[in-house]
């Protein structure tokens, strides 16, 4: 079992970096995690230079990014609406590596990793709580929110601040992911798990409901693709994680080393090397009892401490 303490100084030594700072790199296994008591994105050293991690003067941290300073996003008050960033994905569109983050605060972005600039940008306000983004092959923005209950989907392609957008009620909605064999957007609520079709235009967006499938168990939190089978999905809700299979119309169970680790799980994921599982659970431990400072594998099991941090959400930086 790999056990690692990453002492705070060293990771506060990167994080007094500027929000545009560029992702000068890529090392194979890297990690995007949430932090919200630093209120930034980092990307993390991958499995094989944590292992080898020794610290504080090679912090673990090889990329960061908030919109607290951004200048470009000044517009968008980040003070209040990149309150409790809680998410982060990594997605390529016409040879750029995008950042794909929301907050509770209302915003979400979709910002270019070689220059810290947004692509596109809003505030949906925090009373909708966004809690998920996915970016569309003509450049739209697709965004979900629990306590507005929706999935929408912006018509990003048309500008930095377009803001028409079609909306699908969802109660609950927190995961939203685009099958690319199907081209079908698939959106994760408090009960069932939903597939949309995206217009044709992507000037006037518009969602039609496809099919649902009810959920195992309430309280659906994250969808995620299961990269070493394509076309599934990793699902994980209020008391367990699972797969789900399209074609088969089916969830499968999925259980790690540590039972009470399937529980109330904000992300999950697969090593699209070596298949391993990673997951970020609250461990009700610190002043954010939503968030934790551990990192948690499986196949083969391990864990990542990261001193001093809240962390919400974290995922392999290059699953997709």
């Amino acid at each position: 079992m790999l056990r690692r303490t990453l002492p705070v100084l060293g990771l506060a030594l990167l994080l007094c970096a500027p929000a545009s700072r560029v992702f000068a790199g890529s090392s194979q296994g890297e990690v995007v995690a949430v932090d919200q008591a630093s209120r930034r994105v980092l990307v993390l050293r991958g499995v094989e230079e944590l292992a080898d991690y020794q610290g504080p003067d090679r912090p673990p941290v090889v990329w960061s990014w908030g919109a607290d300073r951004a200048e470009d996003l000044g517009d968008l008050d980040p003070a209040d609406s990149w309150t409790n960033p809680d998410e982060a994905k990594s997605r390529t569109l016409d040879g750029r590596r995008y950042l794909l983050t929301t907050a509770s605060g209302g915003l979400a972005a979709v910002v270019d990793t070689a220059t810290g600039g947004s692509r596109w940008a809003a505030d949906l306000g925090g009373a909708a709580n966004p809690h998920s983004i996915e970016l569309l092959p003509d450049g739209n923005v697709a965004v979900v929110a629990s306590g507005g209950g929706w999935v929408r989907l912006y018509a990003a392609s048309q500008g930095r601040r377009a803001t028409t957008h079609a909306t699908f009620r969802l109660p609950g909605a927190h995961g939203v992911l685009r099958d690319g064999r199907t081209g079908l957007l698939w959106a994760l609520g408090d009960g069932e798990l939903t597939a949309l079709r995206v217009g044709d235009d992507p000037a006037e967006p518009t969602l039609t409901a496809v099919r649902s499938a009810p959920l195992p168990d309430r309280g659906g939190h994250d969808l995620a693709p299961v990269v070493g089978a394509p076309g599934r999905f990793w699902v994980s809700t209020l008391n367990g994680l699972w797969q789900y299979d399209p074609a088969a119309d089916r969830f499968t169970p999925v259980h790690l080393a540590d039972p009470a680790a399937e529980r109330a799980v904000k992300s999950i994921g697969d090593d699209p090397r070596t298949g391993r599982l990673l997951t970020v659970a609250p461990d009700h431990s610190g002043p954010c009892h939503w968030c934790t400072s551990v990192i948690r594998l499986d196949r083969p099991k391990g864990t990542w401490t990261l001193g001093g941090t809240q962390l919400y959400k974290a995922r392999w930086w290059e699953s997709q």
